[in-house]
């Protein structure tokens, strides 16, 4: 187990900085329309001065304690959300072997490979809701690949295909169709089609039309307890608009990994 989770937190770091660099390099074709930065071809360079970085600059969190956190080259400080993505995703990449719902071994560690994918994904759309209020379509339509993907594999463990299938469906149309009716009624100005879009990438994680309710139910509540003190703080204004994704990425970690145990908890209590 405990080179499991070595071998994890090293490839959580090594895809947290790829998570740093497809946030930017995406930023930089998107909104300054700097079609010349390539997602995954070129070298790194630094956002400040544009030199190229060699590979001793690029070692996960060792690279950013080793220079002080700045650049090498223009000494212009580098933000601490590089090493907090990539020790983040190193986390959550170990965490989700140590509470993985059944033993990690024959098609279950293709499950996590797909799942550690995902997550992958995932974060790289928190950030750049959290730090750009978007929810860049190409990073979900990949997602919606490997969600299918997941959900493929995990056909193998079902006896009712059938059922199976049709709760998906359900899942799907929970997730997406929510926000999708939010977005007519609203006319787009509640929420983005990003959201609509991320919903029905999250039915599809969920998996059942009760999970999609329920991380429904858990991002609004999250989303509540963020912003109220923050409003009354003076933080933020009423009218003013917050990045819903990330409250919604969180409440899906929940409820892939204790999603039925909330469901099984409320059902025992509700019927008494």
């Amino acid at each position: 187990m405990l080179v499991m989770l070595v071998i994890l937190f090293l490839f959580g770091l090594v895809f947290g900085s790829f998570i740093n660099a497809l946030v930017w390099r995406l930023h930089e074709q998107t909104l300054r329309k700097d079609k010349d930065t390539s997602i995954l071809k070129g070298r790194s360079i630094c956002p400040n001065c544009r030199t190229q970085l060699k590979t001793i600059d690029l070692v996960p969190v060792v690279s950013w304690i080793t220079l002080k956190g700045r650049c090498r080259y223009c000494q212009k400080k580098i933000s601490k959300e590089y090493p907090i993505v990539e020790l983040s995703t190193a986390i959550l990449f170990s965490l989700s072997y140590v509470i993985w719902p059944t033993n990690v071994k024959g098609l279950q560690i293709v499950l996590l490979i797909i799942w550690c994918l995902i997550l992958t994904g995932l974060i790289a759309l928190f950030i750049y809701d959290y730090k750009y209020r978007l929810l860049p379509s190409r990073i979900i339509y990949p997602l919606i690949g490997l969600a299918l993907l997941f959900n493929a594999v995990k056909l193998h463990y079902t006896n009712d295909i059938f059922t199976y299938l049709i709760d998906l469906l359900a899942a799907v149309l929970v997730g997406g169709g929510v926000f999708y009716l939010i977005y007519l009624i609203s006319g787009g100005k509640w929420i983005g089609g990003g959201d609509v879009r991320l919903g029905w990438l999250l039915g599809l994680i969920a998996g059942t039309p009760a999970k999609g309710v329920l991380f429904i139910f858990l991002a609004c509540l999250l989303g509540t307890a963020y912003s109220v003190p923050a409003i009354i703080q003076g933080k933020t204004k009423k009218n003013n608009l917050i990045a819903f994704g990330p409250f919604l990425i969180i409440a899906i970690f929940i409820v892939q990994f204790y999603g039925q145990d909330i469901i099984n908890w409320y059902r025992n209590i509700a019927l008494g």
